[in-house]
């Protein structure tokens, strides 16, 4: 074959690989379920280029066992996600086998005086350049963020919205 040619069924094959990874997001936006849950943001530190905002998913756990101080830490336990009541979960679920860093799991941190249990893998979500950071909210909003739950791996983010007080989410315009 001539180098062109080549060259041509290359780039087409790595269309091929892109179109179908947003064809599978896609879809999974579609069909899987989505939920607003409540972001904990916080400075990012990815060695990758862009401008992003790092945030952590706060969830209600059920069935996890929070670690007492001072204890001998055991291995975090791994969690399920799901939707229910517009709320996002994290379900314990038996380890069946050794523990896996790529599971889900959750850890509880205190903010504010409230105790929260959050994901421990956070989520990016890149923004343009020329708006200013959403996650720097002044007193008496909350950042949300709008996500999609796949069947395995952290959720998806789609969008950014900010609660104040009692309120309902109001999605932000990022464009």
């Amino acid at each position: 074959m001539k180098p062109f040619i080549n060259g041509l069924v290359i780039a087409v094959v790595h269309v091929g690989l892109v179109a179908s990874l947003g064809a599978k997001l896609l879809y999974d936006r579609a069909t899987r379920s989505r939920v607003w849950a409540l972001a904990a943001p916080y400075d990012p530190s990815l060695p990758i280029r862009g401008r992003y905002v790092r945030l952590g998913l706060v969830v209600e756990p059920r069935g996890i066992q929070e670690t007492k101080p001072g204890l001998q830490r055991p291995l975090p336990q791994s969690v399920d996600l799901r939707v229910e009541n517009g709320r996002l979960i994290a379900e314990a679920y038996p380890q069946e086998g050794a523990y896996s860093p790529a599971d889900l799991h959750v850890r509880f941190i205190e903010r504010r005086g409230e105790k929260l249990a959050m994901l421990d893998q956070p989520i990016a979500f890149f923004i343009p350049e020329h708006i200013p950071d959403p996650s720097r909210r002044p007193p008496g909003e909350e950042l949300w963020v709008e996500v999609t739950i796949p069947k395995k791996g952290p959720p998806r983010p789609i969008r950014l919205g900010v609660k104040k007080s009692d309120g309902p989410i109001a999605p932000l315009e990022i464009k």
